[in-house]
């Protein structure tokens, strides 16, 4: 039974008496949020924690965890917060987007060895990864994580120090974590609480010259809220996963031959709407089909696109078993690349992904031949005329994304 969500009333209560304002005061705190790709009730939030904080604070600004996302314009992070237009009450907060391409905006704040990473990864990868974040945290005293929890397909439920790594990281430890979780599968860790991704993760956030605090939340499809945990990343987060894992995941007893699997449009890009696949890729069965439904998706993605096109979405083993050819591509491209395209087997240079993926959107044919997915036009997709038919093996979501869709155990093919 889904727990009921909070009124307004319920979560002005909750920061009365869960929220100690006071262990601020005299403080420079950076608020770290996501962008819009995520589901989350920022204003609400936003205009609470504010008028918690303002008085009592010596500087608050806000820093978007953008991790390789293009960044937001001003009046975008503005309606994000629901900072309404020449509110003298937030003429102090300051508006700031991460920007992990620039490495003068980035600070070393310490290295994992390659004792670590050999011993966190269970051997999967052995070396030095320098840990980079955004410099700004030099001018704070508290970074305070505001977002919320989700089942992830790289660290198995997002949030708490995530926000840190990759929300305000460089590269190099993005890549390097992004390829652990492609190394051991989506379906291998989406959905579970403690991974190695996650290891990795927090033993980074342990390096950083910051008191991280984190308010963690979990939100309804309809963007209302389940809960709110306050405390370090590491313990609201703890929380915050253990209801997400009880709210967000959905149990199905059968295998799907079709999913249609529709884009909201907050996925404005196939780098963030491969998360229409990662959900849903356990419930597909073997040699089905799921289509992402994106009638408004033009780009594959604005920061990555052209290396995307360049090496197109293969399974894990076509990288790893030819990895002189690919080594010297961002880690991250490549698992995003094998993220979209799900599991599969490549055997004496013959590729057989275990599903079919199919891209209905503003993207060509042309494009989705050659970055090797299926091609739909959307106008031929009438995704009324789906829905309802599981009984049939066919599937429809009509918010793909967030809620993570698995096999019960009985209905898994042994």
């Amino acid at each position: 039974m889904e727990p009921k969500t909070l009124s307004e009333a319920e979560v002005a209560r909750w920061f009365e008496e869960s929220f100690p304002a006071d262990d601020f005061a005299g403080r420079r705190v950076l608020l770290i949020v996501p962008d819009a790709t995520r589901t989350a009730p920022l204003p609400l939030l936003f205009r609470q924690i504010h008028r918690r904080l303002a008085e009592r604070v010596a500087k608050l600004d806000v820093l978007v965890a953008l991790g390789t996302h293009p960044p937001m314009s001003e009046q975008s992070i503005r309606d994000l917060l629901g900072i309404p237009a020449g509110d003298p009450r937030y003429a102090g907060v300051g508006l700031f987007n991460h920007e992990w391409q620039r490495r003068e905006r980035l600070m070393e704040v310490g290295r994992l060895t390659e004792e670590e990473t050999d011993a966190i990864s269970g051997g999967l990868l052995r070396m030095e990864v320098p840990i980079t974040v955004n410099a700004r945290l030099r001018d704070y005293d508290v970074a305070l994580v505001v977002g919320p929890v989700f089942p992830h397909e790289v660290v198995g439920f997002s949030g708490g120090n995530k926000y840190f790594f990759p929300g305000i990281s460089g590269p190099e430890l993005l890549n390097f974590f992004h390829w652990l979780g492609a190394l051991i599968t989506n379906v291998g860790i989406i959905g579970k609480k403690h991974t190695p991704v996650r290891a990795v993760v927090d033993r980074a956030a342990q390096r950083l010259p910051i008191e991280r605090r984190c308010v963690a939340f979990v939100v309804s499809p309809g963007n209302e809220l389940y809960g709110l945990f306050y405390g370090t990343p590491e313990s609201a987060w703890d929380r915050a996963a253990d209801l997400s894992a009880r709210v967000h995941i959905r149990w199905c007893d059968r295998p799907f031959e079709l999913v249609i699997s529709c884009a909201p449009p907050m996925y404005d890009e196939l780098w963030v709407a491969g998360k229409c696949m990662y959900k849903l890729e356990p419930v597909v069965a073997d040699g089905g089909e799921l289509i992402i439904y994106a009638p408004h998706l033009k780009e594959i993605s604005v920061t990555h696109g052209a290396l995307i096109e360049r090496v197109g979405y293969h399974v894990r083993d076509y990288f790893t078993k030819q990895w002189d050819r690919f080594r010297d591509i961002p880690w991250g491209v490549l698992a995003h690349s094998t993220h979209v395209r799900g599991a599969g087997t490549f055997e004496n240079g013959v590729e057989k992904p275990r599903i079919r993926v199919t891209l209905a959107s503003q993207i060509p044919r042309e494009v989705c031949e050659r970055i090797n997915l299926g091609y739909r036009d959307p106008a031929s997709i009438d995704v009324d005329a789906y829905a309802n038919r599981e009984d049939e093996g066919i599937l429809v979501v009509r918010k793909a994304g967030e809620q993570l869709y698995r096999l019960r155990e009985s209905a898994v093919p042994q």
